[in-house]
């Protein structure tokens, strides 16, 4: 990712709390080395809000919001947590990343996230889900090629 016209090239990592994506966020700053560290890099974690529908169904609509509050609390520490190791990983590889954390379906603010900041390459891990597991449970890495705004490497962690 050399520099075009004086401005840094934008690569954007896509993490959660599975190996895979670290593995991905690993292997980016491993195998692309010089072309990552090069550029403007970008840690990204989404923080799906399903739980919480999840406990307003449970209780007939009706959760204590001491409750939501609870829960929400709790995915906003995760997800900080899971950004500060991917700044540590960063950091071990003598790169300076930003990090954001953002509400919502991981699939969806992703992409909106790469067109809201003119990302330049999207890296995401591959859980390796047979055909079955995606077609249940939707694959985001799949979603982000065929609707991310920029190119995408998927990152397959070796068995």
């Amino acid at each position: 990712m050399a520099e075009e016209g004086g401005s840094k090239k934008k690569v954007m990592v896509a993490i959660d709390e599975s190996e895979y994506s670290h593995y991905a966020l690993e292997w980016a700053l491993t195998k692309l080395g010089e072309p990552v560290s090069n550029s403007s890099l970008v840690i990204f974690t989404a923080e799906p809000r399903s739980e919480i529908n999840y406990i307003a169904a449970a209780s007939y609509g009706a959760a204590p919001p001491e409750l939501i509050m609870s829960v929400r609390k709790h995915q906003d520490m995760i997800a900080k947590a899971l950004l500060e190791k991917a700044k540590e990983i960063c950091a071990a590889h003598g790169v300076t990343a930003e990090t954001i954390a953002q509400v919502g379906d991981p699939k969806e603010v992703i992409c909106e996230a790469v067109e809201k900041l003119n990302i330049d390459l999207l890296i995401v891990g591959s859980h390796g889900r047979g055909f079955l597991q995606r077609a249940f449970l939707g694959s985001v890495s799949s979603y982000c090629v065929h609707n991310a705004n920029c190119p995408v490497l998927i990152v397959k962690k070796p068995e």
